[in-house]
C-alpha cells in the first residue's frame, strides 16, 4: 500500500490528512488546539484541511500560527460556504465572493499562493461555469496552486473538469457510508485525490459486538483506526482526513497507518456496504 499521494505537478503528501474543523468551535480555539496541529506535523502529516467558514477564518489563523511557515506541509482550505449563525450553511459561490474569501485566506494563512482551494459547495443560483471560472483566473495568476471540489457528482466534476483541471475531490465517505463509490471510481481512473471528509465509520457496524468492532478487537486496534485502515487500502487516491481536538485520538488515528488488513477483513468489511 503507498503510503503517499503524489499530485500531477508532483508534489507529495502522506495519504492520512488532518481535518482542523474541531480545532476550533464559534469563534473559540480549543485549549491545546495549537499543540493537536503541531503534533499531527510531528507525526507524519502533510495534509491539512480547513476551510474559510470554520469559525469565519479563526480556523485557518490559528493553523497558521501552530504550523507556518509550512516547510513541507500542504495546507488544503475552502470557500463557497457562508455561514451567517450557528448551524447554518449556505452556498455562496458568486465569483466576486469566492475571490474575496481567497484574498482573505491568503493572509489569514501568511502565504501568496493556497496549496489548495477547494469550492466547499456548489451554488445552485450561480453557473458552474462561473464558479470554477473564478478559481481558474485565481491559478492563472497565481495565487491557488490547485483546485478542488466537494460534494460533486460525477456529472457535476466531468463539466468542471472541462472548464480548469481539478486536483481533488472532498465528499463525505467511509467504510460505511458509500453513497459517494461513482466518484471515487472516477477520481481513481482520472488519478483526482480523493479526500474523504467524516472518514469514520460510525453505528452498530462499530460496536464491539459488530464485524468491525470483532475485527479491531482481533487486530488490537480499534474501530476508527480499522476504518481508515481500509480506505487506505480501498484506494491509492484516497487520502482521508480524520479530525480531532485530542492528542490521544490523534495518535491513535496516525498509527492506522501501520495496520494490515488481511484479504479476508477487507472483504469482510466491504461487504458492511
Amino acid at each position: 500500500m503507498t503510503s503517499t499521494y503524489r499530485f500531477e505537478d508532483g508534489f507529495s503528501v502522506h495519504r492520512l490528512g488532518f481535518g482542523a474543523m474541531r480545532l476550533t468551535e464559534w469563534d473559540h480555539v480549543k485549549d491545546g488546539a495549537e499543540a493537536v496541529a503541531r503534533r499531527a506535523a510531528d507525526l507524519g502529516v502533510t495534509f491539512f484541511d480547513t476551510a474559510d467558514a470554520y469559525d469565519l477564518g479563526l480556523n485557518e489563523e490559528l493553523l497558521a500560527t501552530a504550523l507556518h511557515p509550512y516547510d513541507g506541509l500542504f495546507i488544503a482550505t475552502k470557500c463557497g460556504h457562508a455561514r451567517p449563525s450557528r448551524g447554518e450553511w449556505v452556498p455562496l459561490g458568486r465569483p466576486e465572493y469566492l475571490r474575496q474569501q481567497a484574498e482573505l485566506s491568503l493572509r489569514r494563512l501568511r502565504v501568496d499562493r493556497l496549496d489548495l482551494l477547494q469550492l466547499h459547495r456548489l451554488d445552485p443560483q450561480v453557473p458552474l461555469a462561473d464558479q470554477i471560472g473564478a478559481l481558474a483566473r485565481l491559478r492563472e495568476e497565481g495565487k491557488i496552486a490547485r483546485i478542488g471540489l466537494s460534494e460533486v457528482s460525477v456529472a457535476q466534476l466531468a463539466e468542471a473538469r472541462a472548464i480548469a483541471p481539478i486536483a481533488s475531490v472532498q465528499n463525505r465517505y467511509n467504510l460505511t457510508d458509500r453513497a459517494a463509490d461513482d466518484v471515487l471510481a472516477y477520481c481513481e481512473r482520472e488519478g483526482i485525490a480523493f479526500v474523504p471528509w467524516l472518514p469514520i465509520a460510525r453505528g452498530e457496524h462499530a460496536r464491539a459486538g459488530g464485524v468491525l468492532g470483532k475485527i479491531a478487537a482481533g487486530l488490537g486496534a480499534t474501530p476508527a483506526q480499522v476504518s481508515l485502515a481500509w480506505l487506505l487500502r480501498r484506494s491509492p487516491v484516497v487520502v482521508p482526513i480524520p479530525g480531532t481536538s485530542s492528542i490521544t485520538h490523534l495518535e491513535e488515528n496516525c498509527a492506522a497507518a501501520e495496520i494490515e488488513l488481511s484479504d479476508d477483513d477487507f472483504t469482510r468489511l466491504a461487504d458492511l456496504a
